[in-house]
């Protein structure tokens, strides 16, 4: 009997079906439109705020942000602990995709571990359930607010 740890290996179906998930929870959240510059404010308690933006829409995909607001008083303890994703839509997959968390951009499937950031071996399939988790929060607990981008008077 081998005693050696099997390596990671990403499970397609999975992470897809999670895509999947978080896709349709994006469109909720949205309410099935998308303007560029739209921002929408989900207040979860009195120092706890997530904001979705609209940051481009093209006729297949879409991509968003969410980063959560608190307000705090210490400037530092502020930048620690606001995370923030971009998330793509992909209209025609009907997926939606964690493609930037923090500083990590591209995330990989898989990371060998360890590893110089110390990514997870399933980094990718973590950081998606991590946003469905948000959305989640947001479709259960949020009270929204919609600032719709200032449109030039003719």
């Amino acid at each position: 009997m081998s005693l050696r740890k099997q390596s990671y290996r990403p499970n397609l179906p999975d992470l897809m079906e999670l895509c999947a998930i978080n896709y349709m929870l994006a469109l909720k959240l949205l309410a099935n439109r998308e303007q560029v510059g739209e921002v929408r404010e989900f207040s979860i308690a009195e120092q706890l705020q997530y904001a979705i933006t609209v940051k481009e829409v093209t006729k297949y995909t879409s991509l968003i942000s969410i980063e959560q607001k608190q307000v705090f008083n210490s400037e530092t303890l502020t930048q620690l602990l606001a995370p923030k994703m971009i998330i793509r839509l992909y209209h025609d997959a009907q997926a939606a995709e964690v493609v930037s968390s923090q500083a990590i951009r591209n995330i990989k499937p898989k990371y060998h571990y360890p590893n110089e950031l110390m990514h997870l071996p399933d980094e990718k399939l973590q950081v998606n359930a991590f946003l469905k988790e948000w959305l989640q929060v947001c479709l259960t607990h949020g009270q929204a607010s919609v600032k719709s981008p200032s449109v030039p008077s003719e």
